[in-house]
């Protein structure tokens, strides 16, 4: 099998690691890749919010199938598009997408279908209707841009100043872009975020390993909220039967009302739940993996993903094909200096093969660039360092220790992923707290 995969990140350098274990994968092509990748795969240049050039690209390697790992070529329409051309591709139809491209869109029809979610308080065309709005609802509100901002389209405040600004860089100044054409206000919730994805063919599906992700900049939760700083994976986050009410009450409904409104979807689909005492309730959908939930699911993973996600793409799933490692892994994000705002590229990158050389660590690159000399900073979020161990404290310390090896000039990281870690016996709501809502 010869996989084109299409991405830049550290979600996707984790994906390319993993397909390349199969012994049914003869090839994989990155488009565009990044440094890290270039190591061990080829990249080839690819604008992916360029659909066409895609499936064209797909189509003169003669790829057996095609993996999307960012969210924009799906809500652009790539899936749509190989289809057209008579190509394999696992991700949803632009209808389905949707899900993701426009929160009014995810939000009516979790409303429709009775899929449990935050209260709507109004969706706004205009800066004027929604700072009005404002002088009536109840506070903390949240406040969503309706399309894709690079996860800085959520606002989570308690403050009516606050709140205004926002709808004034959104709507106004159209610092989102398009996506801030209308906005979203809905009831906060509290609770704690949990991360559950699946990988389905439509009917089918396999329930990945449970992440629960760190989304502030700083340690505590503290700064700015970013892409996603870091994640976990333990059987702990996830007690049985807390699992039983997020397939009941979220994961099958959902798959039900996309059968019954006759909208196509294989793929993965990125449940962003709050565990509130009501029980959990959908944040946001994403029709991608997560990044960097990604790294460490994958470190647990136990099974051939590609021929999952082959067999996913040709409505041929096997649930029961999934299998995961019993310990835990971690995922340390080094983000570059001014990371999330400006941050600051070039540095080179030091340490690199003495973290890789230790037991039970991966390193995923995500904004990197490879030279001759070695490689340097690229992006805001540079390296996923991930590891597993017996219980999530080892893998923290094998983690850490493959940070402590690597040295780029500015670079921050956050010093505690894991450690705020919940009991196996903590229930939904139980130690609540205002969660960010977003993801």
């Amino acid at each position: 099998m010869k996989i084109l995969l299409i991405g830049s990140g550290g979600r996707e350098h984790a994906i390319a690691w993993k397909l390349a274990q199969s012994k049914d994968v003869e090839k994989i092509w990155c488009a565009p890749g990044n440094g890290g990748m270039s190591r061990e795969f080829e990249c080839i240049p690819l604008n992916v919010a360029d659909v066409g050039t895609a499936a064209t690209l797909a189509e003169r390697l003669a790829a057996d199938l095609t993996i999307v790992g960012p969210e924009l070529p799906l809500v652009n329409g790539i899936a749509d598009r190989f289809a057209a051309q008579n190509l394999l591709l696992l991700g949803p139809s632009k209808t389905a997408a949707q899900l993701e491209g426009s929160k009014v869109f995810a939000k009516r029809f979790m409303e429709r279908n009775g899929i449990p979610t935050a209260a709507t308080i109004g969706v706004f065309d205009s800066a004027d209707e929604a700072r009005k709005a404002l002088a009536a609802v109840e506070y903390p509100l949240v406040i969503k841009a309706d399309g894709l901002a690079a996860g800085k389209g959520v606002l989570v405040t308690s403050s009516a100043d606050e709140a205004s600004e926002f709808i004034t860089r959104a709507m106004e100044k159209k610092e989102f872009g398009d996506a801030g054409k209308q906005v979203l206000f809905e009831k906060a919730l509290a609770g704690r975020e949990l991360s559950y994805i699946i990988l389905t063919d439509g009917k089918t599906f396999i329930s990945l390993a449970p992440t629960r992700d760190h989304k502030r900049a700083f340690d505590g939760d503290q700064g700015p909220n970013t892409g996603g700083m870091g994640t976990y994976s333990t059987n702990d986050i996830l007690p049985a039967d807390l699992k039983a009410t997020i397939l009941n009450e979220v994961v099958k409904p959902t798959l039900d009302a996309l059968a019954k409104e006759q909208i196509a979807y294989s793929g993965f689909i990125f449940f962003g739940l709050m565990l509130t005492p009501d029980g959990p309730k959908v944040l946001e959908y994403n029709c991608r993996l997560g990044d960097p939930e990604t790294q460490s699911i994958l470190m647990r993973a136990d099974f051939d993903i590609a021929k999952a996600c082959y067999d996913a793409a040709t409505g041929k799933l096997d649930a029961s094909v999934a299998k995961w490692k019993p310990e835990a892994s971690i995922c340390v994000v080094m983000a570059s200096e001014g990371y999330p705002g400006d941050p600051v590229v070039g540095k080179k990158i030091k340490g690199l093969p003495e973290a890789e050389q230790l037991s039970g660590v991966a390193v995923f690159h995500a904004g990197t660039r490879h030279e001759d000399d070695g490689f340097y900073t690229h992006g805001g979020r540079i390296l996923g360092v991930a590891a597993t161990g017996g219980t999530l404290g080892e893998a923290r310390l094998a983690a850490y220790g493959a940070v402590d090896k690597i040295q780029i000039d500015g670079a921050h990281y956050r010093k505690d992923i894991g450690v705020a870690a919940p009991a196996a016996d903590e229930t939904a709501g139980t130690k609540a707290a205002l969660g960010t809502q977003n993801g």
